[in-house]
């Protein structure tokens, strides 16, 4: 315990001034309390985190078609639930598959007739297939690529307005990865729109503007089909607006991630319309800084299509996204009951405002924010500006004037009350510190164990492995500096030292929220609302003169720190939901402990920095102390050392959280330059995804050695290595690994011919080319030593070229839907040397088969089996084809 006062006996210095109001001879035991409340701390911030995790997780009740005639105008979730229900048993529906091309488009076309022959006769119901087909250059994740769509589908559907010149557009798609059925992504968006369009078209009243409903066909290709519409369909110039549904987990709410941008309209619409709300500005500026490895179609209607929207997607439980885990078997109805209520609300408000098509008149950003899912706040960027400086300046002005002015007028009782202050601001800067090195140290001996990922299943680790540690750090780093810079003959009772320390807390929280506004981010508002709650505690301690007694200014504060808890650890349940499972599938490069312990440290910080102080309190901190470390050695025991630590699980417990693979069998032919073949061979390409991986990879290739993607021979003379790159922007980020083995069944893969080759200029050369095959397929175009590519007509512009193995080229991805026919590519080249006639360009084809289960080879089906139950495999037949022209 650390002495707050002088002694009783300690006589006090000459012509020091001592407060009369302060019996200093009581104080260490009027205001200190039993150790056990330290205890009762951590049970109460425990007890809030578990009523925000049931609030981010509670779904209303669904109505079902009994319900019918109470609400004839309500979203009905079981009728939504049966066109779920079938999307998802057409099974996995790849781009270019059957069950996509055929299955899907003609199940939305027959539901949208019977939904047209059920309709309001005031109501005018207009439906078009669109084949089409085009190109963009994009870039993700910094690599740029151009992306290349033939005959893909869409689906679209105009329920007509009075205005007939301006839609609001509805937007999800049916097409899903490989292996997964997609009912979270994104048949449940499209099962959402189905039910609004229903319930739309039976009422009487015809809408102010039109709305589009836009079911795309081509979303994990990437956004190709929503490109093909909003760039190419007759419709698409009345769109003044949109709303997208996606999905980055599977079920739970369906988050307002992304809106605008700069039409805070939009969200004026959505505080008016949502009946639940669940929106966080900090999340649009996560997902906008490019760290969650996904993308949406709102990229396509912003940029492409220069449209304003808003971006709704399903973030809990990120493990079965992209896994056959991704089914209609773990999405109850409720979910699709709460997304229903508020799309539909949503899109009725949008669809009869007179703002839709007013969206330039007001370009601010907008800060925006739930709380708990029972209220909305939003205001402008230049608002949160004042709000933000408001709130810091208050929070440290009003505190220290509240305790300043209980002391003597000659200044002493100032100093010591900013001495304090100090104390405060310091001992929570460097425990922010120290907890993050000792996170960091954790994680790394962990990692070293060979454990990583131990909380990857059992979330609930990281409140013992780094929550605890990292708590422990910030009180042992408090009262170290208050041993060390504290004064041990202040006048100041043990009351005012703490307030003062808390004040230092709201100090260090208040540079952070300026600094973070200054630098343009809207997420400022996260620490802002934190030291709100600090001010109206120390404001009516002030203003009931309580800062003296004997408890009732702990009171007041610790009321207000249940509403700071309730707003601090649903961010802790939000960021650790979304992150954890993204960990699954960033590569092994970097390790997920050092992210996941950061962040632990730093949600510690955001919920338990108004509570550390209090630990002055305390008669004894043995307590406290002793139980942060029974926690922490029986947590880290767990996670390094049992079966609670093992990462991964299967579907016993109806709750999956698997390890993902790629396997690809790849055939790989490589042409000279006279069109011959030189050579060919033959593996199986598997891709590191998580840090563990490697080791399962190594099991499942027994008793053969992996070779690292650029060790293996091909790397010395091939383009790129001739690896069967699909989607270069995460295969050049992660590790692959080869395994010799037999040649694949290949029946037909996309073949590069020349048509023609001719010389245009002394230095300047055009190349006619032809592919041939209606498959998925890839390009790597990779001009030779002394060429340059100066221009193709594969689309308008020419993309950035990409490093790899240190060579550049240009990576093209070309999705087909249904039979397209040949493709005719020209290349304009230049070579340094005037009349060259010799090689120009290397060219990869790379022709990627997801639907090829059936031809499997039994060495393939052999090595299938060796995966464990509790990895999810995605697995693939490629043919490579070289060239040289």
């Amino acid at each position: 315990m650390f002495q707050s006062s002088t002694a009783p006996n300690r006589k006090v210095a000459k012509g020091k001034v001592l407060d009369p109001d302060i019996d200093y001879s009581k104080v260490k035991s009027v205001h200190s309390i039993s150790s056990w409340w330290g205890i009762g701390g951590i049970a109460m911030i425990l007890l809030i985190g578990n009523l925000t995790s049931y609030s981010n997780s509670h779904l209303p009740d669904a109505l079902r078609n009994s319900h019918l005639a109470s609400f004839p105008n309500a979203f009905i979730a079981e009728r939504a639930y049966k066109d779920l229900k079938i999307l998802n048993d057409f099974g996995p529906k790849p781009t270019g598959s059957y069950a996509n091309e055929v299955l899907a488009v003609d199940f939305l076309l027959r539901e949208i007739s019977y939904i047209e022959q059920l309709r309001n006769k005031n109501q005018n119901l207009q439906v078009d297939k669109q084949i089409v087909s085009g190109g963009y250059v994009g870039v993700y994740m910094n690599k740029s690529a151009t992306s290349v769509y033939r005959n893909v589908q869409n689906v679209i559907v105009k329920l007509a307005g009075k205005n007939s010149d301006q839609a609001l557009l509805l937007n999800c798609h049916f097409d899903s990865v490989a292996t997964s059925p997609g009912a979270s992504d994104d048949l449940s968006g499209c099962a959402v729109m189905l039910e609004i369009l229903r319930v739309l078209s039976r009422q009487s009243e015809i809408n102010q503007n039109s709305i589009l409903f836009l079911f795309n066909g081509a979303e994990e290709t990437p956004l190709q089909a929503s490109h093909g519409f909003i760039t190419k369909h007759r419709w698409a110039k009345e769109v003044k607006a949109f709303i997208n549904l996606e999905s980055a987990g599977s079920g739970g709410k369906e988050m307002l991630f992304q809106s605008g941008p700069r039409n805070p309209w939009l969200i004026e619409m959505y505080a008016k319309a949502i009946m639940y709300p669940f929106a966080q500005a900090a999340a649009e500026e996560v997902f906008q800084s490019g760290v969650i490895p996904s993308d949406t179609d709102f990229r396509v209607f912003r940029d492409a299509g220069g449209v304003p929207g808003m971006d709704f997607a399903y973030t809990a439980n990120g493990y079965r996204y992209h896994t056959k885990y991704d089914s209609i078997d773990y999405i109850p109805m409720a979910v699709l009951q709460r997304t229903g209520d508020n799309i539909l609300s949503l899109t009725r408000t949008m669809a009869n405002s007179d703002k839709l098509g007013q969206q330039g008149q007001n370009r601010e950003h907008t800060v925006y924010f739930d709380f708990l899912g029972l209220i909305f706040i939003f205001y402008s960027a230049d608002t949160a500006f004042m709000i933000n400086l408001s709130v810091v300046l208050l929070s440290i002005i009003i505190p220290f004037l509240s305790l300043a002015r209980l002391g003597s007028t000659s200044g002493s009782h100032g100093r010591q009350i900013r001495s304090e202050t100090m104390i405060g601001f310091v001992a929570t800067f460097l425990g922010a510190g120290v907890g993050g090195v000792v996170c960091f140290l954790l994680a790394y001996q962990l990692d070293l164990l060979g454990s990583s990922m131990s909380w990857y299943s059992s979330t609930n680790l990281v409140l013992g492995v780094y929550c605890c540690p990292a708590l422990l750090s910030h009180c042992i780093v408090h009262m170290l500096c208050g041993n060390v810079f504290g004064s041990k003959t202040t006048p100041l009772s043990l009351a005012l030292k703490v307030q003062a320390r808390l004040n230092g807390v709201n100090l260090f929280w208040g540079m952070i929220t300026l600094g973070v506004t200054f630098t343009g981010y809207r997420t400022a508002y996260i620490f802002m609302i934190l030291i709100f709650f600090s001010l109206l505690s120390s404001t009516l301690i002030s203003m009931f003169a309580v800062q003296n007694s004997v408890h009732k200014w702990l009171f007041i504060h610790m009321f207000f720190q249940v509403f700071a808890l309730l707003w601090s650890t649903q961010f802790y349940h939000m960021m650790l939901n979304l992150f954890i499972p993204i960990t699954g599938r960033i590569g092994a490069s970097i390790n997920p402990d050092l992210i996941i312990g950061v962040m632990a440290n730093f949600l510690t910080l955001l919920a338990c920095s108004y509570m550390t102080p209090l630990l002055f309190l305390l008669k004894k901190v043995d307590k406290l102390v002793g139980e942060l470390v029974a926690i922490t050695l029986i947590a880290f025991v767990l996670a390094s050392s049992t079966h609670v630590g093992f990462p991964y699980r299967d579907d016993t417990l109806r709750s999956p959280s698997v390890q993902r693979h790629y396997i690809t069998h790849t055939l790989r032919t490589f042409h000279d330059y006279s069109g011959g073949v030189r050579k060919t061979d033959s593996g199986f390409l598997l891709q590191e995804l998580d840090r563990n991986a490697r080791k399962t990879i190594e099991g499942i290739a027994m008793p053969d050695n992996i070779t690292p993607m650029r060790e293996i021979p091909a790397c010395e003379t091939e383009l790129f290595c001739a690896i069967p790159f699909y989607s270069i922007w995460h295969q050049v980020l992660f590790e692959n690994y080869w395994i010799p083995g037999p040649q694949p069944l290949v029946h037909s893969s996309v073949r590069c011919l020349l048509r023609r080759k001719e010389q245009t200029s002394r230095h300047e050369h055009k190349l006619q080319l032809q592919l041939q095959g209606d498959h998925q397929s890839a390009l790597v175009i990779g001009p030779r030593a002394g060429a340059t590519l100066q221009g193709w007509d594969i689309v308008d512009e020419l993309a950035d070229p990409i490093e790899f193995n240190g060579q550049r080229g240009y990576f093209v991805l070309i999705a087909t839907g249904s039979n397209p026919g040949p493709m005719n590519i020209t290349l304009q080249l230049k070579h340094e040397i005037a009349n060259y006639d010799g090689p120009l360009v290397d060219i990869t084809v790379t022709t990627t088969f997801w639907e090829h289960q059936k031809h499997f080879t039994p060495v393939f089906n052999k090595l299938l089996t060796r995966v464990p139950s509790w990895a999810h495999v995605v697995p693939s037949v490629a043919a490579v084809n070289g060239y040289t022209f």
